[in-house]
């Protein structure tokens, strides 16, 4: 039988039984929710087991486990693009969603994936709570947050940023500081400090090396400015962080 065939075949015996997809709202009210950083309305979803319903949904794989990993990856496609469309970094938002992604190759039962689904959505949508805070910036502030995220071990200039964006230095200066409320030079400093926080949190890098990877000018440089920003030593912090546990599974369930 040919697919054509199969799929006419397949299609009747849908529409005998009278099989039918759950309606689109239901999903866009929960796309919106995480795209706009309602956290209160993602976590009821999660809390109530949105995801683990299978009435209306479609059938991917007759294994369970991997039907539920195929609806994950739709929703986190969805959930990224949103995300991108509503103002999060665009490399942020791929990068979290290959992490999740990444992480269903591990999983095998119906729990574990749920959890993991419930982690992403709570991660996404608290990323653009914070998002929403700041309204949306013009194409060439965006073009900067952009190349900052993705190249902020390097040593970067208001120099690359003008030449990266078409704009004159001064003029994308005052830009800059105009939508942000910041320079583009502190920007790039609060960045990276906030890259060091998560690498004395959750690796095990050596100040030097964390001072070589964020390409500070010195280690003593890196501990002053990180002191400036944070109120304590790099050291303190790591100390005082160590203990945190960061469990990526853990979350609550399905979309809509």
């Amino acid at each position: 039988m040919g697919l054509l065939q199969e799929w006419y075949v397949q299609e009747t015996k849908d529409s005998e039984e009278e099989k039918t997809h759950r309606p689109l709202n239901d999903e866009q009210l929960f796309f919106h929710a995480v795209s706009s950083g309602d956290i209160d309305f993602v976590r009821q979803n999660c809390r109530q087991q949105k995801f683990a319903e299978t009435e209306g949904v479609g059938i991917l794989s007759r294994d369970s486990v991997m039907n539920l990993k195929y609806h994950f990856v739709i929703t986190t496609a969805f959930v990224t693009r949103l995300c991108v469309e509503s103002g999060m970094e665009l490399e942020q938002a791929f990068r979290l969603s290959d992490f999740y992604i990444l992480k269903l190759d591990h999983l095998h039962t119906l729990q574990s994936v749920i959890d993991l689904h419930d982690r992403m959505v709570l991660d996404f949508t608290g990323k653009m709570r914070l998002l929403v805070k700041n309204p949306g910036t013009s194409k060439p502030v965006t073009l900067c947050i952009d190349y900052i995220y993705v190249h902020i071990r390097e040593r970067i200039t208001i120099e690359m940023l003008a030449e990266h964006t078409g704009l004159s230095s001064s003029y994308l200066s005052r830009l800059f500081k105009q939508e942000t409320g910041i320079s583009v030079s502190d920007y790039i400093r609060e960045k990276k400090i906030e890259k060091a926080q998560n690498l004395l949190k959750f690796c095990n890098y050596s100040l030097v090396e964390i001072t070589n990877y964020l390409s500070f000018s010195s280690q003593s440089h890196f501990i002053q400015l990180f002191k400036d920003y944070t109120g304590m030593t790099p050291k303190k912090y790591r100390d005082i962080h160590s203990a945190s546990s960061w469990n990526v599974a853990s979350a609550g369930k399905r979309n809509t």
